[in-house]
């Protein structure tokens, strides 16, 4: 049973089942989720718990299976973990799982409580995965959008008896808060616990964050990525300063930007000898916000601007080695943001004409 992270809370008030797999990446929501059903299961008098952390080929998944069906030592119920960090179980651990999954609905006195990172679709069609979805409940817990942030950081100011100002004027307040602490959820959490212990109950001012937030940004490689493929130029200079500043490897960003290139050419070549827009995303390893950015993206960039795109890429990976190139500067960071934000304009539809002109005319 799938289950969205949204509804955990609805549904652990109605029932508790005896097998959960929390499946994500976002280590605040996944706690937070893990820890509602840790809290539910200790009232349901599931009082023991034992914990498997699942490392290597080599891992001994008989102590795991002794632990699901052997009967409680110190309790009449206990709660069994299993953190698989990988997501990769091996031949051996999928075919265990599938028993531990079964053997969940059999055993009304044991909890099992299964952590993974966020899966790609082979996984998710795996046998192992297809027995806990059919057995147990499946509970994904997916990234917040960056466009979707500021209300999330509105809902948990909620939740501390604070709130913005409406209006124009409040949303800019949490688009500041945004700012501070975009892609860090545990950050933004813990900024707002900050605020609820600084300032008093009720509504807080654009000053009051400033003058309480620190400046908590996780800067991400793939999250510039997916700015450039979304055409949000006003967050590529702040996020390519950011890289830089945490010292992430020039050759690494313009690699992850190259790549999203060559993967857009790919797929539009695939769809031009008639194939199905799924089949290739499929096989080219597309998925998630990445599968509805190239959405947007493909229908409005032609293979030509593509392949000016891939050559200016060429030309910065000069300069990221040292070499000057005509009409760039020489700072390789200020390549790549260039590069960055060139791309970006050749994502945006509505500038899609003029950017292929401006590529025309650097060559």
């Amino acid at each position: 049973m799938q289950l969205n992270l949204r509804y955990l809370t609805e549904h652990l008030q109605q029932k508790l089942s005896t097998l959960y797999v929390i499946c994500g990446d976002e280590n605040l929501l996944v706690q937070e989720a893990i820890d509602e059903i840790r809290k539910k299961a200790r009232e349901a008098g599931f009082s023991e718990r034992i914990r498997h952390k699942v490392a290597g080929a080599q891992f001994d998944w008989t102590s795991v299976l002794f632990a699901v069906s052997a009967q409680s030592l110190f309790s009449e119920k206990k709660i069994v973990e299993i953190n698989i960090s990988s997501g990769k179980p091996g031949k051996n651990g999928g075919l265990m799982l599938q028993d531990i999954a079964l053997l969940a609905q059999d055993n009304l006195d044991t909890l099992i409580l299964l952590i993974l990172p966020r899966l790609d679709k082979v996984s998710k069609s795996a046998s192992w995965f297809s027995a806990l979805d059919r057995h147990g409940v499946v509970v994904s817990v997916d990234s917040i959008e960056r466009r979707l942030l500021p209300a999330w950081i509105a809902g948990r100011l909620r939740e501390v008896d604070l709130k913005v100002a409406t209006g124009e004027i409040g949303q800019q307040a949490l688009q500041f808060f945004a700012d501070r602490v975009e892609g860090n959820l545990l950050a933004a959490h813990q900024e707002i616990l900050k605020l609820s212990l600084l300032v008093e109950p009720g509504e807080i001012s654009l000053e009051q964050i400033a003058s309480v937030t620190s400046a908590v940004s996780r800067y991400d490689v793939f999250k510039l990525s997916d700015a450039v493929l979304a055409g949000e130029y006003k967050r590529i200079e702040r996020m390519v300063d950011g890289l830089q500043a945490e010292g992430v490897p020039a050759v690494l960003v313009l690699y992850v930007l190259s790549e999203d290139i060559r993967t857009l050419k790919r797929v539009k070549t695939a769809l031009k000898s008639g194939r199905s827009l799924a089949i290739v995303f499929k096989e080219q390893r597309v998925w998630g916000q990445k599968e509805r950015l190239f959405e947007k993206t493909l229908p409005h960039i032609s293979c030509v601007t593509l392949n000016h795109l891939l050559e200016t890429a060429y030309l910065v990976d000069g300069v990221v080695k040292g070499l000057k190139a005509k009409g760039w500067p020489p700072d390789t960071w200020q390549a790549l943001m260039r590069f960055a934000m060139i791309f970006c304009r050749a994502c945006a539809q509505d500038d899609i004409k003029k950017e292929t002109v401006h590529l025309e005319e650097m060559r």
